[in-house]
């Protein structure tokens, strides 16, 4: 049996029925991480003596009888999320170095559903970036392409997952983080409702809009992540205080009636032809499976991307200004105090700096009111119109990605562009719902493409219903990567 070829639900069926152990299955992982990681890069931590404890202990439960989700499973935490004893860099130099004295929330409910924690991902830093380049430490690469990115900001989660170096994974989703790199390397990722997973030791980027979210190779691996984090906290003060239901039991194959909402604002400009043309094949499917499409609009969507590029910066200001070499980061001695705290925060990366500035500038004396005010305010409509569309359908179908994975510094010296590569996926962070991306077919370069299909707030089973019958009737999620060697300069070029 290759151990490392099965998802989690077949490694927890393996598990369940004595096929296999824990401890095989975390050394098969490990050994496949030193073999294949150098050339996708996806962890910054390998945490291997810490995984083996845990999976000899789960183990030990498994053999008592005892029954979890995750019981005895390998995953990977982002590097965002604070582990115990673990390093945490948030993929910044500030941090280097940084090792959390607890557990995050998510790993806290990890470790007690039995999860073996493999190690710490690679992640642009602090989450700011939808290609994993602006990470301080290295570049991740898509294992489809070692060519090319495998999105952002959860790269390093994405690409563990689909290299086969973890059965599942951890990532945030702040503006699509973990939707767009499960499209852009052929996974499952799923953005909770707003509140639906506590924040509580996340290290913070944009705190109205991050979200934990979890990847896996199939819709199953994902509601099995779901089930295990997702709950009510009181240390998060937006954390949702509603029963969590039984994720599994939504998989049953039946969207007969179910009710598509498909915009037409995410099929204009800007929209790869091929990624177009197979979210239309993906729609059609569900159809075929007994749901009913409704065109419906989404007016005020148009506005999301500068509204998000206002809100999420100026709380990146407020949440980065604590790393300062007093209370957070380096303590790095200038002439006086003003030329430390300049020094310390030189340790940030353009990107962060960039967003810093933007954030600074929105809240500003001056120009609050003009800018993050109303960025606010158009934030509401967008909410409306996501609240209204949901009174009309059950599910909104969209691309995930309007391309699929570009090339590693493709996009570098463009902003813009950059920025763009969330425009599917950031409108929803704004109406606080959930949403999640399958895939749903290649290009003709052979790179994924995947299907977005969001939901109202708290509704997670319902999308998780409609992507589950759409995977099942289909076999896009089965195929894997073959990973080879970089190629040569000469050859990139």
């Amino acid at each position: 049996m290759d151990l490392t070829s099965l998802t989690l639900t077949e490694l927890r069926h393996a598990l369940r029925t004595g096929q296999t152990t824990s401890a095989a299955a975390t050394e098969a992982i490990i050994n496949r991480i030193v073999a294949v990681d150098n050339q996708v890069q996806s962890y910054l931590t390998l945490a291997d003596e810490l995984a083996y404890q845990q999976a000899e202990a789960a183990d030990q439960r498994i053999a008592a009888g005892e029954e979890t989700p995750l019981l005895g499973v390998p995953v990977a935490i982002k590097d965002i999320i604070c582990t115990a004893g673990v390093e945490t860099t948030a993929g910044s130099k500030i941090l280097d170095g940084f090792i959390p004295p607890y557990d995050a929330f998510v790993v806290q409910k990890l470790k007690e559903a039995g999860a073996v924690i493999i190690g710490k991902t690679n992640t642009d830093e602090f989450a700011m970036g939808s290609s994993t380049e602006n990470s301080a430490f290295f570049t991740t690469r898509n294992p489809w392409d070692l060519r090319r990115v495998p999105g952002g900001s959860s790269g390093g989660s994405a690409a563990a997952v689909a290299a086969q170096l973890a059965y599942g994974a951890l990532g945030t989703d702040t503006g699509g983080s973990v939707r767009q790199p499960a499209s852009l390397c052929n996974l499952v990722g799923l953005r909770p409702t707003y509140g639906r997973v506590s924040r509580w030791g996340v290290i913070a980027f944009a705190s109205s809009l991050d979200q934990v979210a979890p990847f896996g190779r199939t819709v199953a691996d994902c509601a099995a992540m779901l089930q295990v984090v997702a709950g009510y906290d009181p240390r998060d003060s937006t954390s949702l205080n509603e029963p969590v239901p039984d994720y599994a039991a939504a998989l049953t194959g039946d969207i007969q009636g179910l009710k598509i909402g498909v915009p037409e604002q995410f099929f204009g400009n800007g929209l790869n032809e091929e990624v177009a043309q197979a979210v239309r094949t993906a729609i059609d499917k569900l159809v075929g499976l007994g749901a009913t499409i409704h065109p419906i609009s989404l007016p005020h969507i148009r506005y999301a991307l500068p509204v998000y590029y206002l809100i999420a910066p100026a709380e990146a200001s407020a949440n980065l200004a604590r790393y300062d070499g007093i209370r957070y980061g380096p303590q790095i001695n200038g002439d006086d105090l003003l030329d430390s705290l300049k020094k310390t925060r030189a340790l940030f990366g353009p990107e962060v700096k960039r967003r810093i500035m933007l954030g600074s500038y929105a809240l500003s004396a001056g120009y609050y009111e003009a800018y993050y005010g109303k960025a606010q305010k158009v934030r509401t409509l967008i909410t409306r119109d996501f609240k209204e569309a949901f009174t009309q359908v059950d599910v909104i179908a969209t691309p995930t990605s309007p391309v699929t994975a570009f090339r590693i510094g493709e996009k570098a010296d463009d902003p813009l562009s950059m920025y763009l590569a969330d425009i599917y996926t950031l409108p929803l962070n704004l109406s606080a719902s959930c949403g999640l991306s399958v895939p749903c077919g290649f290009d003709s370069q052979g790179l994924p493409i995947g299907l977005q299909l969001m939901g109202d707030t708290l509704q997670e089973a319902t999308i998780l219903k409609a992507a589950y019958a759409y995977e099942q009737a289909t076999a896009w999620h089965k195929r894997l990567p073959v990973l080879q060697s970089p190629s040569s300069p000469d050859e990139e070029e």
